[in-house]
């Protein structure tokens, strides 16, 4: 499809591609957030609930501009479970795991997400998309603030 953005389409198809992953990782992580919010118990209950639920309500926003940023670039937004778990790097939960492991579990999540940003931006920048260099470098912001906040609750 000839799109006049001014990016080759080889260069939308790598960024659509790295995208893909960031689309996945933040959906697969929206769900752990979303799994742990609904069943955290102990006594830091109350907090980590409200934590989680701030943590997918903020995921749902960024899942739909990073897909929309796909299709901005003429490619299709992924969005089933199976292909989603092909191109996540992050694992699922069988059962969910005792509250502190909820966090650092998340920790994890969050690390792997901007790990998965950064090498969107890495494709980005070199094809001068600017629009997806500025949404990968505001998910890296939001997730190393995360990761930050969750592993306070660890010391």
């Amino acid at each position: 499809m000839d799109i006049g953005t001014g990016l080759s389409e080889s260069d939308r198809e790598n960024v659509a591609s790295e995208l893909s992953r960031l689309l996945a990782d933040s959906y697969t992580l929206y769900l752990k957030s979303h799994y742990y919010h609904w069943n955290v118990t102990g006594p830091m209950f109350q907090t980590l609930h409200l934590m989680f639920e701030q943590h997918y309500l903020e995921l749902a926003l960024a899942v739909d501009e990073i897909a929309e940023r796909i299709r901005a670039l003429g490619h299709t937004a992924q969005a089933t479970y199976g292909e989603f778990a092909r191109l996540s790097s992050i694992p699922e939960e069988a059962s969910p795991p005792e509250a502190m492991q909820m966090v650092q579990k998340l920790v994890d999540a969050h690390e792997t997400v901007i790990a998965t940003a950064r090498s969107a931006l890495a494709v980005a920048e070199p094809a001068n998309d600017a629009a997806t260099a500025d949404l990968a470098t505001r998910r890296i912001d939001v997730h190393e603030k995360t990761t930050w906040m969750l592993r306070s609750l660890l010391e």
